[in-house]
């Protein structure tokens, strides 16, 4: 009874309106998660582009695609090595590399090969394990 009323061609219609849509959103957060991430532009700068796309979506967008697009990509690629980073530096925070052990054991292999006396390397132990 459905298929009656809604032709084939509608639901392939639909279904692409649909697609358009949600591209469209997906765009308008790209652009919004652009803005409030570039560091190049102040305060006022990133209100006028969110005034300036919520009163003219379409428009604000692809001006701003226009304008500022091409260096979309690199914002979103620093702000994820930054996090990479800060990921890293965490988890060798919570697996403890780096510690008392690592220092003592590199310690040791600077006085082994010479670099650093014995007297050095005591003042240098006593500090590290107090």
């Amino acid at each position: 009874m459905i298929a009656a009323t809604y032709p084939l061609l509608n639901i392939f219609w639909t279904m692409l309106e649909f697609f358009f849509f949600f591209v469209w959103i997906w765009l308008l957060i790209g652009v919004f998660a652009d803005v409030f991430r570039s560091h190049d532009m102040g305060g006022p700068a990133k209100a006028l582009w969110v005034i300036f796309v919520v009163i003219f979506p379409f428009l604000g967008v692809l001006i701003y695609l226009i304008a500022r697009g091409g260096s979309m990509h690199e914002r979103a690629e620093r702000q994820a090595a930054q996090q990479h980073e800060a990921f890293d530096a965490f988890m060798r925070h919570a697996s403890g590399a780096g510690g008392a052990a690592d220092e003592l054991t590199k310690l040791a292999d600077l006085k082994s090969k010479g670099v650093i006396t014995d007297a050095e390397f005591d003042a240098q132990k006593a500090k590290i394990l107090s």
